[in-house]
């Protein structure tokens, strides 16, 4: 897919402007720090909802987040194109706005099925963070965006840093006063977006609609266009599905194994987002222009994959967290193959780029949940030849053993990087 037509269009694509940058940070910190907020508490109100089963809840955990995905693979691609038609600007207002009224929901849900209603609604209205990223590919030069797309992913560790930590804090008290604060992030986020955030793709760099290519099968037709590209997307959805594992499994796991509480849990997850911070603050940047896009992508891969080796083995929880610095530099693969995949394609195509890459990411989502959930249940059941409460982070380091293959294998004759 690459071409000289692409090279001139993308060589076109100015310098990052600070301004936008900043404001685009602001609204990724927000949603990631009302995101954060729930993250210790969602899955212990779903065990609430089933008398404190832990296996049971696990599997209904496991329904949620394929749910969620479900919805992000069908509706994702259509908001990608209507930000490639319309601009940038109005699907994060979008975004922001329906995951504020999703947390109320939630807030508010009498039952399960109220519960899994607010995740659906979730799943269609979260579009922020993918066309975020299109929105930096247009302010960004291609040889900055790994960088760039580093620094943004700044956000995303400072919200995973103060979001579970407070988020165990106001559980302890109410356990649905999480979303109540989540909510209320998310309506500071859309007005903010509404009166401060710019657009970003100017109307002589939109593209018509084009609903064959809206659509999730349309849209994975543009990452089919090129064997590099595809290759990278093949990598990408085996590392999401790896990644996982940590959403759907490991408040669950470290409450069964440790017996921590929500507080634990939310600390020991603000150490992730420490961890994710300064790596993807500090240094991506140097490790991407020291050994190149290629060999960051697998330095990521790797880590990744020994970190959640430490997770699985580690007897105790003082032990795991060893692993939370190792797997940190997981965060230097997603700038390096969201780079190498933006310089692939057209600038009017970073909206679709980005809608597609979510779709792919969904049916990782849809397919991680129920085999991280339903791998832990059974190795911790009786019907278990042997309790491996580990089992889950064992899979996922295999599963980014296995990407890394894939990414070898696909750039050793690439051009780019």
């Amino acid at each position: 897919m690459v071409n000289e037509a692409n090279a001139a269009d993308n060589a076109a694509v100015p310098a990052a402007r600070g301004g936008a940058v900043i404001f685009i940070f602001v609204t990724i910190l927000l949603d990631m720090l009302a995101l954060g907020l729930i993250m210790p508490i969602l899955p212990k109100l779903v065990e609430s909802f089933v008398g404190n089963d832990t296996a049971t809840a696990a599997r209904y955990f496991g329904l949620f987040g394929t749910a969620w995905a479900l919805m992000q693979f069908l509706f994702s691609p259509i908001l990608g194109a209507l930000s490639d038609r319309f601009g940038r600007r109005p699907v994060i207002l979008l975004s922001n706005f329906g995951l504020a009224l999703d947390y109320v929901l939630m807030a508010l849900a009498p039952t399960l099925l109220w519960l899994f209603i607010g995740r659906v609604i979730s799943g269609i209205t979260s579009a922020s963070v993918s066309t975020a990223f299109a929105y930096i590919a247009d302010v960004t030069a291609p040889e900055r965006r790994a960088a760039m797309f580093g620094k943004i992913g700044v956000a995303f560790g400072a919200g995973f840093i103060l979001g579970p930590a407070i988020g165990g804090l106001l559980g302890d008290i109410d356990p649905r006063l999480p979303f109540w604060a989540a909510a209320g992030l998310g309506f500071a986020n859309t007005l903010y977006g509404f009166l401060i955030l710019p657009e970003s793709l100017p109307r002589e760099r939109r593209s018509p609609l084009r609903w064959k290519s809206a659509n999730p099968i349309g849209a994975l037709h543009l990452l089919r266009s090129d064997r590099v590209l595809a290759g990278l997307s093949v990598v990408h959805f085996v590392a999401q599905t790896a990644h996982v594992v940590l959403p759907s499994t490991y408040v669950l796991y470290a409450t069964y194994r440790y017996g921590w509480d929500t507080t634990t849990v939310g600390l020991t997850l603000a150490m992730v987002g420490v961890c994710a911070m300064v790596v993807q603050g500090m240094a991506i940047g140097p490790i991407v222009r020291r050994f190149g896009e290629r060999r960051a992508l697998m330095l990521g891969l790797g880590s990744g994959a020994a970190g959640f080796l430490i997770f699985a083995l580690a007897p105790t929880g003082p032990l795991s967290w060893l692993g939370i610095p190792v797997m940190a530099l997981w965060g230097v693969s997603g700038a390096a193959i969201q780079s190498l995949m933006t310089q692939m394609v057209a600038p009017n195509q970073q909206g679709q780029l980005q809608g597609a890459n979510t779709s792919v990411q969904s049916v990782a989502q849809m397919v991680g949940p129920f085999l991280f959930t339903l791998t832990f249940a059974y190795f911790i059941g009786a019907q278990a030849p042997l309790q491996l409460p580990g089992a889950p982070f064992l899979l996922a380091s295999a599963l980014l053993l296995l990407a890394l293959m894939i990414a070898a294998r696909t750039l050793s004759t690439a051009r780019l990087g």
